[in-house]
């Protein structure tokens, strides 16, 4: 395989190695809360307060990771870049969580909890304690030191996953829910305390003192970068919020208890879709600064086409592995009264197909300091999101959140493309998009009309319509092989 694109999938398996591991964990605690949580609205009150955790853990740490790989670039004082960094990043916080203490009787109500500000006080608090380790990890990250930082995300996740297991299983009381959830957000607390614990060091070793001049630099920088994530969680998390809100009808007994079981529901399915965002999340660990570090090298155009070749081959075969194993997986779910919502599977994982081929080409506004593009992309995917929601979720609920981040995660990648060909062009092999994107969608077809032909249902565990299925992703991955080999397996210049 060609060193540099190697290089940065190595990365991807080190620095995304706790992540991976961390959702995979996470993965299987859906077993877990789908046992304890025996109506899907309460799971669906989980969900929603984690929906809203989403927006504040992109908000919170003002992009300034991203800004820290770009600024130590181009500084010899790297310690200054991160002094700047994280001392912008605790005030904010600061002034945030005391908004939070004063306020969270009011933020309990308007979120339909009036009776639970404590969900909101510790919402608050996990979300700044993990925003302030985020510079610290960000550095490490930067620093090439992998082993420190694996420890200390695997010791925060395993930590995280062992309590809520021991507790949930131990002390919790099925007819107290309110009570679990507290469990899972103490738990969470406690885990995101160890991982601060773990950093503290690098932040004992912040010199007090505001660098103005930096600090203003380093916000011009990454507050696009801050809309455009917070309009990224928007596409991501907004519908579970929006379902709740749209369907409750405060004239109708019960309607909170359905429009909850709603969100639980979807957010439960939501999960299956995991395999794509796992490997996202863990590839974005090892990308970003990667992406940097080519900046200044001849061949980065080249290595940014072969890497977007794989990633997308990647991911599709991940889409078909969920998409047509989806009688397999669905039993990560243990109450059958979530797998009414497992028709949004599919469309989910080729929106996570699109939002992985677009964060894959945000290489070009962020090596052009054109950041604001990346805002004005994302804000456009919200607003679809947004509008497709409001106008489709009150006629056909979840469906309509699934179709929505579909259409946004698709808009986005196009708008990327083309703006991305004037400002900053790579030279994208896109006859290779069409072939890895157009031959999966085409197998999956081919399997769902087998499937409905034989009188399957979507979510069905029959063996041999398994082996069929799994036998096209290995024609799949023949094709991908046969177009890759010679980044795969280079040839040997003697």
């Amino acid at each position: 395989m060609n060193a540099s694109v190697k290089r940065l999938f190595g990365q991807t398996a080190v620095y995304g190695l706790p992540s991976i591991i961390g959702r995979l964990l996470n993965y299987f605690l859906v077993p877990l809360y789908t046992a304890v949580f025996t109506s899907p609205s309460d799971y669906g009150v989980l969900s929603d307060l984690y929906a809203y955790v989403a927006f504040l853990v992109v908000l919170l740490p003002l992009g300034m990771e991203t800004a820290y790989f770009r600024f130590i670039q181009n500084q010899e004082d790297k310690n200054r870049v991160f002094n700047a960094c994280f001392l912008t990043v605790s005030i904010t916080n600061v002034l945030f969580f005391i908004a939070v203490y004063f306020t969270n009787p009011w933020i309990a109500k308007w979120m339909l909890y009036p009776d639970h500000p404590e969900y909101i006080f510790l919402v608050g608090l996990i979300v700044c304690i993990d925003s302030l380790s985020s510079l610290p990890l960000a550095r490490l990250r930067a620093e090439n030191k992998a082993s420190r930082f694996v420890t200390i995300q695997l010791t925060s996740i395993i930590t995280n996953v062992l309590l809520n297991v021991l507790l949930l299983l131990s002390f919790f009381d099925p007819l107290r829910p309110e009570e679990g959830i507290l469990i899972i957000l103490i738990v969470n607390l406690i885990s995101s305390v160890i991982k601060f614990a773990l950093v503290s060091d690098m932040i004992y070793s912040v010199k007090i003192g505001f660098d103005w001049v930096l600090s203003k630099k380093l916000i011009a920088y990454s507050f696009p970068l801050v809309i455009a994530g917070f309009a990224g969680i928007i596409n991501e998390t907004l519908d579970r919020v929006l379902l709740k809100q749209l369907l409750y009808n405060p004239d109708v007994p019960g309607s909170l208890e359905e429009a909850t079981a709603q969100v639980g529901i979807y957010s439960a399915c939501y999960k299956l879709a995991m395999l794509v965002t796992i490997f996202l999340q863990a590839y974005r660990y090892a990308a970003e600064p990667f992406f940097f570090s080519q900046m200044n090298k001849d061949d980065k155009l080249v290595v940014f086409q072969k890497t977007m070749n794989i990633f997308i081959a990647v991911v599709c075969t991940a889409f078909l592995l969920v998409s047509i194993n989806l009688g397999f997986f669905k039993y990560f779910i243990r109450n059958e009264a979530y797998y009414e919502g497992l028709s949004v599977v599919p469309i989910l994982l080729i929106a996570n197909v699109f939002l992985g081929i677009y964060y894959n080409q945000s290489v070009w506004y962020k090596l052009s300091n054109r950041t604001s593009f990346g805002a004005y992309i994302s804000i456009c995917g919200a607003l679809i999101t947004i509008l497709l929601n409001l106008w489709l979720i009150p006629e056909y609920g979840y469906m309509a959140s699934a179709f929505a981040t579909l259409m946004a995660y698709f808009i986005q990648m196009v708008m990327s493309y083309y703006l991305g060909r004037k400002y900053y062009p790579i030279p994208y092999n896109t006859n290779k998009f069409f072939l890895y994107i157009g031959a999966s969608c085409l197998i999956f077809l081919v399997f769902s009309l087998v499937r409905i032909g034989l009188g399957y249902a979507i979510d069905v565990f029959n063996q041999p319509l398994l082996l069929f299925g799994n036998g096209l992703i290995l024609l799949y991955l023949l094709l991908v092989f046969r177009n890759e080999k010679e980044t795969i397996r280079p040839k040997r210049v003697n």
